[in-house]
């Protein structure tokens, strides 16, 4: 029996219908029912009982049917582990992120891809989403950590598993440091250092609602917390930030309420060939995030 004529059988035991068995293995019914027809003369027995509308497995049928997953499956096996031997994994991986808290889990993916492949690189690029989505355009990084709100038209994409909560970087000595939670009324008038980033300000402008006239941006800001909490620090303004570990003594963060969250995505351009090493670190992080769903 050839491995072949064997997936065959299963797609049609799997199936229990002829004709849409042969559309998922691309060939012909008359093909498909005379290679079935060949393996029962071969071994001698009836696998099938043959149905106005179906087709099923015969005693005989069923036990091929284990033997012959076992064997498939090994034969699978077998051959990934040939090719993993044979090839090399090596090559650089470019990826393109903001300041976000899910590099920490991008950053265990990549840790322990490279256990298994520790003759690939990584290539960090930090900066604003438009920046990075440029270089994916022009294939300059491989991937894009971005934040949401994405077009993500473009782009296949993962969904990360941190949702990012915005805060207000403020002094200590500032009159709302007391407060546990900010609202939309306690930044009236208030001198703000917002995101450079027009899709983040127009969330931002929903989350202040009917007082978004009341809004005094003073300042735009990329990404950098260092830059913004110096401004914050030198009395510039209050800047609106995702939360991250802030070191300075002399500052706080206090969480937006009603909570404003931003979701983040992992992703790559549609409609381009993916090399070897870049389809094993993707499927590396679809397993991760898979199995860390399943653990929460």
């Amino acid at each position: 029996m050839e491995l072949r004529v064997l997936q065959y059988f299963l797609a049609v035991a799997r199936e229990e219908n002829i004709t849409k068995a042969a559309a998922l293995l691309h060939i012909t019914q008359p093909t498909l029912s005379r290679q079935l027809m060949q393996m029962e003369e071969e071994l001698g027995v009836k696998l099938f009982r043959r149905g106005k509308h179906n087709i099923l497995l015969t005693e005989e049928g069923m036990l091929l049917r284990r033997r012959a997953q076992e064997i498939v499956d090994l034969a699978e096996k077998t051959e990934k582990e040939l090719k993993r031997e044979e090839e090399a994994v090596s090559g650089e991986i470019a990826i393109g992120c903001g300041e976000t808290q899910n590099m920490r889990p991008l950053s265990e993916m990549i840790a322990t891809f490279q256990q298994k492949y520790p003759d690939v690189n990584f290539n960090i690029h930090t900066a604003i989403a438009d920046d990075v989505k440029e270089r994916l355009e022009n294939g300059t990084l491989d991937l894009g950590l971005l934040l949401e709100p994405v077009e993500i038209s473009r782009y296949h994409y993962m969904r990360m598993p941190l949702k990012e909560r915005w805060h207000v970087l403020m002094r200590r000595d500032s009159h709302l440091a007391e407060k546990q939670k900010i609202m939309p009324g306690d930044l009236a008038g208030v001198p703000l250092i917002v995101a450079e980033r027009q899709s983040v300000r127009n969330a931002l402008e929903n989350w202040f609602g009917y007082d978004k006239e009341k809004l005094h941006v003073v300042s735009t800001c990329n990404i950098s917390h260092y830059n913004q909490s110096v401004m914050v620090e030198s009395g510039i303004g209050m800047a609106l930030v995702m939360e991250f570990f802030c070191s300075r003594d002399t500052l706080c963060l206090r969480p937006l309420e009603p909570a404003l969250q931003s979701g983040c995505v992992l992703v790559w351009k549609k409609n381009q060939t993916l090399s070897p090493v870049m389809q094993r670190f993707i499927d590396h992080v679809k397993e991760y995030l898979e199995r860390t769903a399943q653990d929460r």
